[in-house]
Protein backbone atom coordinates (compact mmCIF):
# COMPACT_ATOMS: atom_id res chain seq x y z
CA UNK A 1 0.00 0.00 0.00
CA UNK A 2 1.00 3.61 -0.45
CA UNK A 3 0.73 5.77 2.66
CA UNK A 4 0.57 9.56 2.68
CA UNK A 5 1.39 10.98 6.12
CA UNK A 6 0.88 14.67 6.94
CA UNK A 7 2.76 15.36 10.19
CA UNK A 8 4.89 17.87 12.05
CA UNK A 9 8.30 16.62 10.87
CA UNK A 10 10.11 13.42 10.04
CA UNK A 11 13.57 14.94 9.56
CA UNK A 12 13.72 17.14 12.67
CA UNK A 13 13.10 16.40 16.33
CA UNK A 14 13.33 20.09 17.23
CA UNK A 15 10.23 20.97 19.33
CA UNK A 16 8.77 17.78 17.88
CA UNK A 17 8.41 14.98 20.41
CA UNK A 18 6.55 12.68 18.00
CA UNK A 19 9.46 12.54 15.58
CA UNK A 20 11.02 9.28 16.73
CA UNK A 21 7.57 7.67 16.74
CA UNK A 22 7.11 8.59 13.09
CA UNK A 23 10.59 7.39 12.20
CA UNK A 24 10.28 4.01 13.89
CA UNK A 25 6.78 3.21 12.65
CA UNK A 26 7.33 4.38 9.08
CA UNK A 27 10.64 2.58 8.70
CA UNK A 28 9.05 -0.69 9.77
CA UNK A 29 6.03 -0.18 7.52
CA UNK A 30 8.45 0.36 4.63
CA UNK A 31 10.33 -2.83 5.57
CA UNK A 32 7.02 -4.69 5.32
CA UNK A 33 6.74 -3.61 1.68
CA UNK A 34 4.68 -0.40 1.92
CA UNK A 35 5.48 2.87 0.15
CA UNK A 36 5.68 5.94 2.39
CA UNK A 37 5.22 9.61 1.50
CA UNK A 38 5.64 12.11 4.34
CA UNK A 39 4.56 15.76 4.04
CA UNK A 40 5.79 18.33 6.54
CA UNK A 41 5.56 22.15 6.64
CA UNK A 42 8.39 24.64 6.96
CA UNK A 43 7.65 25.83 10.49
CA UNK A 44 9.03 26.44 13.99
CA UNK A 45 12.68 26.38 12.92
CA UNK A 46 12.58 22.62 12.42
CA UNK A 47 14.27 22.66 9.03
CA UNK A 48 17.11 24.74 10.47
CA UNK A 49 17.56 22.11 13.18
CA UNK A 50 17.02 18.93 11.18
CA UNK A 51 19.00 15.98 12.52
CA UNK A 52 18.71 13.46 9.69
CA UNK A 53 18.86 13.56 5.90
CA UNK A 54 15.81 12.41 3.99
CA UNK A 55 15.53 8.73 4.98
CA UNK A 56 15.54 5.92 2.46
CA UNK A 57 12.29 4.51 3.86
CA UNK A 58 10.16 7.56 2.99
CA UNK A 59 9.84 10.18 0.28
CA UNK A 60 9.75 13.49 2.19
CA UNK A 61 7.98 16.55 0.79
CA UNK A 62 8.78 19.74 2.70
CA UNK A 63 6.30 22.44 1.76
CA UNK A 64 6.06 26.18 2.55
CA UNK A 65 3.03 26.87 4.74
CA UNK A 66 2.63 30.65 4.80
CA UNK A 67 -0.75 30.52 3.08
CA UNK A 68 -3.69 28.21 2.54
CA UNK A 69 -2.78 27.93 -1.14
CA UNK A 70 0.65 26.50 -0.34
CA UNK A 71 -0.84 23.92 2.00
CA UNK A 72 -3.44 22.91 -0.58
CA UNK A 73 -0.68 22.56 -3.16
CA UNK A 74 0.92 19.93 -0.90
CA UNK A 75 -2.41 18.13 -0.62
CA UNK A 76 -2.73 18.21 -4.41
CA UNK A 77 0.72 16.62 -4.69
CA UNK A 78 -0.51 13.83 -2.44
CA UNK A 79 -3.67 13.40 -4.53
CA UNK A 80 -1.64 12.97 -7.73
CA UNK A 81 0.36 10.17 -6.09
CA UNK A 82 -2.89 8.26 -5.47
CA UNK A 83 -2.35 7.01 -1.89
CA UNK A 84 -4.22 4.01 -0.55
CA UNK A 85 -4.06 5.34 3.02
CA UNK A 86 -4.03 9.02 4.02
CA UNK A 87 -2.92 9.78 7.57
CA UNK A 88 -3.51 13.19 9.13
CA UNK A 89 -1.37 13.41 12.27
CA UNK A 90 -2.38 15.69 15.10
CA UNK A 91 -0.27 18.71 15.93
CA UNK A 92 1.15 19.51 12.49
CA UNK A 93 1.08 23.04 13.89
CA UNK A 94 0.22 24.91 10.70
CA UNK A 95 -3.28 24.95 9.16
CA UNK A 96 -4.34 21.76 10.96
CA UNK A 97 -8.04 22.46 10.42
CA UNK A 98 -7.54 23.06 6.71
CA UNK A 99 -5.52 19.86 6.37
CA UNK A 100 -8.19 17.80 8.14
CA UNK A 101 -10.84 19.01 5.72
CA UNK A 102 -8.71 18.79 2.57
CA UNK A 103 -7.38 15.30 3.31
CA UNK A 104 -10.85 13.96 4.07
CA UNK A 105 -12.02 15.41 0.77
CA UNK A 106 -9.31 13.56 -1.17
CA UNK A 107 -11.50 10.46 -1.25
CA UNK A 108 -8.68 8.02 -0.54
CA UNK A 109 -9.74 4.42 0.19
CA UNK A 110 -8.77 4.88 3.87
CA UNK A 111 -8.34 8.13 5.81
CA UNK A 112 -6.91 7.98 9.34
CA UNK A 113 -6.59 10.52 12.13
CA UNK A 114 -3.37 9.70 14.02
CA UNK A 115 -3.40 11.42 17.38
CA UNK A 116 0.02 11.75 19.02
CA UNK A 117 -1.42 13.63 22.03
CA UNK A 118 -4.83 12.04 22.50
CA UNK A 119 -5.61 13.14 26.09
CA UNK A 120 -5.02 16.80 25.21
CA UNK A 121 -6.94 16.57 21.92
CA UNK A 122 -9.89 14.91 23.63
CA UNK A 123 -9.97 17.50 26.42
CA UNK A 124 -10.08 20.25 23.80
CA UNK A 125 -12.88 18.63 21.81
CA UNK A 126 -14.95 17.72 24.87
CA UNK A 127 -14.78 21.31 26.10
CA UNK A 128 -15.91 22.85 22.79
CA UNK A 129 -18.99 21.51 20.95
CA UNK A 130 -17.96 23.63 17.95
CA UNK A 131 -14.41 22.29 17.72
CA UNK A 132 -13.68 21.72 13.98
CA UNK A 133 -12.10 18.29 14.49
CA UNK A 134 -15.00 17.19 16.71
CA UNK A 135 -17.38 18.07 13.88
CA UNK A 136 -15.49 15.85 11.43
CA UNK A 137 -14.09 13.03 13.54
CA UNK A 138 -16.82 10.65 12.37
CA UNK A 139 -15.72 11.24 8.76
CA UNK A 140 -12.38 9.52 9.38
CA UNK A 141 -12.41 5.78 8.76
CA UNK A 142 -10.31 5.24 11.86
CA UNK A 143 -8.58 7.00 14.75
CA UNK A 144 -5.19 5.67 15.82
CA UNK A 145 -3.45 7.00 18.93
CA UNK A 146 0.06 6.50 20.23
CA UNK A 147 -1.18 5.99 23.75
CA UNK A 148 -4.16 6.26 26.04
CA UNK A 149 -5.53 2.75 26.28
CA UNK A 150 -9.19 2.02 26.94
CA UNK A 151 -9.96 5.49 28.44
CA UNK A 152 -8.99 7.18 25.17
CA UNK A 153 -10.85 4.61 23.07
CA UNK A 154 -14.02 5.14 25.09
CA UNK A 155 -13.83 8.95 24.87
CA UNK A 156 -13.16 8.99 21.11
CA UNK A 157 -16.10 6.69 20.44
CA UNK A 158 -18.31 8.91 22.60
CA UNK A 159 -17.41 11.82 20.30
CA UNK A 160 -18.50 9.86 17.24
CA UNK A 161 -15.33 8.17 16.01
CA UNK A 162 -16.08 5.03 14.00
CA UNK A 163 -13.31 3.25 15.87
CA UNK A 164 -10.22 4.10 17.89
CA UNK A 165 -7.23 1.81 18.36
CA UNK A 166 -4.08 2.68 20.33
CA UNK A 167 -0.77 2.01 18.56
CA UNK A 168 1.63 2.94 21.36
CA UNK A 169 5.16 4.27 21.29
CA UNK A 170 7.86 1.63 20.97
CA UNK A 171 11.56 0.99 20.46
CA UNK A 172 13.49 1.25 17.23
CA UNK A 173 16.50 -0.94 18.14
CA UNK A 174 18.44 0.26 15.09
CA UNK A 175 18.31 3.79 16.50
CA UNK A 176 18.26 3.38 20.30
CA UNK A 177 20.74 0.89 21.74
CA UNK A 178 23.63 0.69 24.19
CA UNK A 179 26.72 2.77 23.37
CA UNK A 180 29.90 3.67 25.22
CA UNK A 181 29.30 6.24 28.00
CA UNK A 182 30.71 9.73 27.50
CA UNK A 183 32.41 11.43 30.47
CA UNK A 184 30.87 14.83 29.77
CA UNK A 185 27.36 13.31 29.99
CA UNK A 186 27.81 11.46 33.28
CA UNK A 187 25.25 12.19 35.97
CA UNK A 188 23.24 10.51 38.70
CA UNK A 189 19.92 11.52 37.13
CA UNK A 190 19.29 12.71 33.56
CA UNK A 191 16.04 14.13 32.25
CA UNK A 192 15.36 15.04 28.62
CA UNK A 193 12.22 16.97 27.69
CA UNK A 194 11.16 20.27 26.20
CA UNK A 195 9.54 22.86 28.47
CA UNK A 196 5.79 22.61 27.90
CA UNK A 197 2.92 24.14 29.90
CA UNK A 198 1.35 20.84 30.94
CA UNK A 199 4.69 19.28 31.88
CA UNK A 200 6.37 22.13 33.77
CA UNK A 201 4.75 21.59 37.18
CA UNK A 202 5.61 17.90 37.08
CA UNK A 203 9.23 18.68 36.14
CA UNK A 204 9.36 21.06 39.11
CA UNK A 205 8.17 18.25 41.35
CA UNK A 206 10.04 15.21 40.07
CA UNK A 207 13.29 16.70 38.73
CA UNK A 208 13.96 19.99 40.48
CA UNK A 209 12.30 18.59 43.62
CA UNK A 210 14.78 15.70 43.68
CA UNK A 211 17.66 18.13 43.15
CA UNK A 212 16.49 20.18 46.14
CA UNK A 213 16.21 17.14 48.40
CA UNK A 214 19.57 15.64 47.37
CA UNK A 215 21.74 18.55 46.13
CA UNK A 216 24.93 16.48 46.46
CA UNK A 217 23.88 14.44 43.41
CA UNK A 218 24.74 15.33 39.81
CA UNK A 219 21.73 16.19 37.62
CA UNK A 220 21.63 16.64 33.85
CA UNK A 221 18.77 18.44 32.07
CA UNK A 222 18.28 18.42 28.31
CA UNK A 223 15.57 19.96 26.14
CA UNK A 224 14.55 23.37 24.88
CA UNK A 225 13.18 26.25 26.93
CA UNK A 226 14.67 25.74 30.40
CA UNK A 227 17.35 28.44 30.35
CA UNK A 228 15.83 30.86 32.85
CA UNK A 229 14.62 28.08 35.17
CA UNK A 230 18.10 26.56 35.47
CA UNK A 231 19.55 29.99 36.32
CA UNK A 232 17.40 29.97 39.47
CA UNK A 233 18.70 26.57 40.56
CA UNK A 234 21.66 26.22 42.88
CA UNK A 235 23.78 23.11 43.06
CA UNK A 236 24.25 20.18 40.79
CA UNK A 237 21.88 20.78 37.84
CA UNK A 238 23.74 21.09 34.54
CA UNK A 239 21.77 22.23 31.49
CA UNK A 240 22.46 21.01 27.94
CA UNK A 241 19.73 22.79 25.95
CA UNK A 242 18.41 21.01 22.86
CA UNK A 243 19.92 17.54 22.55
CA UNK A 244 20.18 16.09 19.05
CA UNK A 245 18.75 12.62 18.55
CA UNK A 246 22.31 11.62 17.61
CA UNK A 247 23.25 12.06 21.27
CA UNK A 248 20.28 10.38 22.95
CA UNK A 249 21.97 6.99 23.31
CA UNK A 250 25.07 8.51 24.86
CA UNK A 251 22.96 10.55 27.28
CA UNK A 252 20.97 7.48 28.33
CA UNK A 253 24.05 5.28 28.70
CA UNK A 254 26.13 7.81 30.63
CA UNK A 255 23.70 8.47 33.49
CA UNK A 256 23.23 6.27 36.54
CA UNK A 257 19.47 6.73 36.04
CA UNK A 258 17.22 8.33 33.43
CA UNK A 259 14.03 10.09 34.51
CA UNK A 260 10.76 9.99 32.58
CA UNK A 261 8.20 12.69 33.41
CA UNK A 262 4.83 12.46 31.68
CA UNK A 263 2.86 15.47 30.60
CA UNK A 264 -0.04 16.21 32.95
CA UNK A 265 -2.72 15.13 30.48
CA UNK A 266 -1.01 11.81 29.78
CA UNK A 267 -0.28 11.11 33.43
CA UNK A 268 -3.91 11.79 34.37
CA UNK A 269 -5.22 9.57 31.60
CA UNK A 270 -2.64 6.81 32.05
CA UNK A 271 -1.67 4.06 29.55
CA UNK A 272 0.55 6.56 27.69
CA UNK A 273 4.21 5.50 27.80
CA UNK A 274 6.33 8.31 26.38
CA UNK A 275 8.90 7.86 23.63
CA UNK A 276 11.61 8.41 26.23
CA UNK A 277 10.56 5.26 28.11
CA UNK A 278 11.44 3.06 25.15
CA UNK A 279 14.52 5.06 24.13
CA UNK A 280 16.01 4.69 27.60
CA UNK A 281 15.04 1.02 27.92
CA UNK A 282 16.44 0.29 24.48
CA UNK A 283 19.77 1.76 25.56
CA UNK A 284 19.75 -0.42 28.67
CA UNK A 285 19.37 2.57 31.00
CA UNK A 286 17.95 2.34 34.49
CA UNK A 287 14.69 4.21 34.19
CA UNK A 288 12.84 6.06 36.94
CA UNK A 289 9.35 7.10 35.86
CA UNK A 290 6.63 9.15 37.45
CA UNK A 291 3.62 7.12 38.53
CA UNK A 292 0.78 6.55 36.05
CA UNK A 293 -1.79 3.85 35.47
CA UNK A 294 -0.68 1.18 33.02
CA UNK A 295 3.10 1.29 33.57
CA UNK A 296 2.99 -2.40 34.54
CA UNK A 297 1.69 -3.24 31.05
CA UNK A 298 4.98 -1.91 29.64
CA UNK A 299 7.65 -2.63 32.28
CA UNK A 300 7.57 -4.45 35.62
CA UNK A 301 7.97 -2.00 38.53
CA UNK A 302 10.91 -2.83 40.78
CA UNK A 303 12.57 -5.19 38.31
CA UNK A 304 12.48 -3.40 34.93
CA UNK A 305 11.67 0.15 36.03
CA UNK A 306 11.56 2.22 39.22
CA UNK A 307 8.36 4.18 39.88
CA UNK A 308 8.34 7.40 41.92
CA UNK A 309 5.40 9.35 43.35
CA UNK A 310 7.26 12.69 43.71
CA UNK A 311 10.69 14.32 43.74
CA UNK A 312 11.50 13.24 47.28
CA UNK A 313 10.78 9.66 46.25
CA UNK A 314 13.11 10.05 43.25
CA UNK A 315 15.88 11.16 45.63
CA UNK A 316 15.12 8.18 47.89
CA UNK A 317 15.35 5.75 44.96
CA UNK A 318 18.72 7.24 43.97
CA UNK A 319 20.00 6.77 47.54
CA UNK A 320 19.21 3.04 47.45
CA UNK A 321 20.77 2.42 44.04
CA UNK A 322 24.28 1.34 43.05
CA UNK A 323 25.64 0.86 39.53
CA UNK A 324 25.26 -2.93 39.69
CA UNK A 325 21.55 -2.80 40.48
CA UNK A 326 21.00 0.04 37.99
CA UNK A 327 22.64 -2.04 35.26
CA UNK A 328 20.45 -5.06 36.13
CA UNK A 329 17.26 -2.98 35.92
CA UNK A 330 18.35 -1.48 32.59
CA UNK A 331 19.20 -4.89 31.13
CA UNK A 332 15.86 -6.34 32.19
CA UNK A 333 14.01 -3.40 30.63
CA UNK A 334 15.89 -3.78 27.37
CA UNK A 335 15.03 -7.50 27.22
CA UNK A 336 11.33 -6.72 27.78
CA UNK A 337 10.99 -4.01 25.14
CA UNK A 338 12.89 -6.01 22.53
CA UNK A 339 10.50 -8.92 23.08
CA UNK A 340 7.23 -6.98 23.23
CA UNK A 341 7.55 -3.32 22.28
CA UNK A 342 9.42 -2.60 19.04
CA UNK A 343 8.17 -0.68 16.03
CA UNK A 344 8.23 -3.96 14.12
CA UNK A 345 5.46 -5.08 16.50
CA UNK A 346 3.59 -1.80 15.92
CA UNK A 347 3.90 -1.94 12.12
CA UNK A 348 2.51 -5.49 12.13
CA UNK A 349 -0.38 -4.21 14.27
CA UNK A 350 -1.15 -1.40 11.81
CA UNK A 351 -1.06 -3.85 8.92
CA UNK A 352 -3.45 -6.18 10.75
CA UNK A 353 -5.81 -3.29 11.51
CA UNK A 354 -5.95 -2.23 7.87
CA UNK A 355 -6.41 -5.79 6.69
Amino acid sequence: MRFAFFGSSLVSAYWNGACTYYRGLLRCLHERGHEIDFYEPIAYGRQEHRDIDDPEYARVTIYPADSEEQVLDAVETARRRRPDVVVKCSGVGVFDELLEQALLDLGAPVTIHLDVDAPATLARMEADPDDPLRARIADFDLVLTYGGGEPVVRRYRALGARDCIPVPNALDPTTHHPVKPRPELRSDLAFLGNRLPDREARVENFFFGAAAVAPQRAYLLGGSGWEDRVQRTAGGVRYLGHVSTRDHNALNCSALTVLNISRESMASNGFSPATRVFEAAGAGACLITDEWEGIDEVLEPGREVLVACDGAHVAELLEGLDRERAAAIGAAARTRVLAKHTYAHRAAQVEEILA
